[in-house]
């Protein structure tokens, strides 16, 4: 536990050195800059007193950091990849998303009704047939991806970009992945098929394996049988049904007590994927960020105050608590604490994260 410790610690004392990738730049000329942490979080050294033995897993199998979930050992340095998706109706049905291990959904812009885009993390990108389809990247998602060291798979973007891909802790392929011809104009075609990832590899320096901008595991689980009950934490709410205030594709999320994960629905109807038998998008765990934005232009680009702290919710197995988000640096994992200031722990399983506009707040919908 003691070298466990130790290893971990290091890590983070060699992101911290590595210029913080563009932190002196975000402070100075963005709204993305360092932030400090809070007294009422119990943060690092909280965690440290904490610092439990590793989960026993089976011989060759490890537990993956995104969901829980064994995996094999072979994957367990592998670095995920973060894709954004097209979200607008006529990019539906999507392909691969309900095999991702964790799903962001943002407003994508100001205008068009603020229509969402999705950023979907997989860890074991090798068995992927078909995802997508693959559309343009935002900076907000740029610096999410990278709390993640994830490499961020996309098709272009504006040149709000240009700054965080440029940062040290930031990898990215754009464009050059696969086009299906699915009856639909060419914006609606591209995705990642069997074979794409391993050409983008091999014709660049991205390490496939996590590097010195990995600052570790990024959520704390509910370890064996343990599972986490929210109706017994003081303040808890009923929460069968999760609105979002997402007005172009009026995106939710249902419980279903039976298999005790919430399903997605937008644009009035279950969102399945037929790559995987037409299986409906669920999710373990919820996590509903405010977050404040700013917006860059008057063709409404803007940008998410991410690198900050505010409000939110943690939701799972029918309940749902309050919780305080913080993330301290672009590398930096964003970290959930529940209203005593202790980090929460999340349910084995996929997680569904949601970035909502502080001035749309209110009309966030749990009941």
């Amino acid at each position: 536990m003691k070298k466990r410790t130790v290893v971990l610690m290091a890590m983070l004392l060699c992101a911290v050195s590595l210029a913080a990738c563009g932190k002196d730049k975000e402070t100075d000329s963005s709204p993305q800059g360092e932030v400090s942490v809070s007294d009422t979080t119990n943060d690092t050294t909280e965690a440290e007193k904490e610092e439990e033995e590793e989960e026993a897993a089976p011989e060759g199998m490890c537990y993956s950091e995104l969901t829980h979930e064994l995996i094999s050992m072979d994957l367990k340095e592998q670095r995920p990849i973060a894709v954004m998706v097209d979200n607008e109706s006529i990019a539906l049905p999507h392909y691969g998303l309900s095999k991702a291990d964790v799903v962001y959904e943002m407003m994508n812009s100001t205008e068009n009704g603020r229509i969402t885009r999705f950023m979907v993390l997989v860890k074991d990108w090798e068995n992927i047939e078909q995802l997508g389809s693959i559309r343009s990247v935002r900076p907000t998602n740029v610096i999410l991806a990278a709390e993640w060291n994830a490499i961020l798979c996309h098709d272009g973007g504006p040149f709000y970009i240009d700054e965080y891909l440029a940062e040290p802790c930031s990898d990215n392929f754009s464009g050059g992945f696969s086009r299906v011809n699915n009856g639909k104009s060419r914006e609606y075609t591209e995705y990642i098929l069997s074979g794409d990832l391993d050409k983008k590899f091999s014709g660049s320096d991205v390490s496939q394996t996590y590097n010195q901008y990995y600052e570790g595991a990024h959520f704390k689980f509910a370890h064996g049988d343990d599972v986490i009950d929210l109706s017994q934490v003081s303040g808890a709410e009923a929460a069968s049904t999760v609105k979002l205030p997402f007005p172009h594709n009026g995106s939710y999320l249902a419980y279903d007590s039976d298999a005790q994960v919430y399903k997605y629905f937008e644009y009035g109807k279950a969102h399945t994927d037929p790559g995987n038998n037409n299986e409906q998008l669920s999710f373990k765990n919820l996590l509903i960020q405010n977050c404040d934005f700013e917006q860059l232009d008057e063709n409404g680009y803007m940008i998410y105050d991410c690198i900050g702290t505010n409000s939110g919710y943690y939701i799972t197995n029918g309940e749902a608590i309050k919780i305080t988000w913080k993330k301290t640096a672009m590398a930096s994992p964003t970290k959930y604490y529940d209203e005593n200031g202790d980090e929460i722990r999340l349910n084995t399983g996929k997680t569904y994260i949601a970035l909502v506009p502080s001035d749309k707040w209110s009309d966030l919908v749990i009941e």
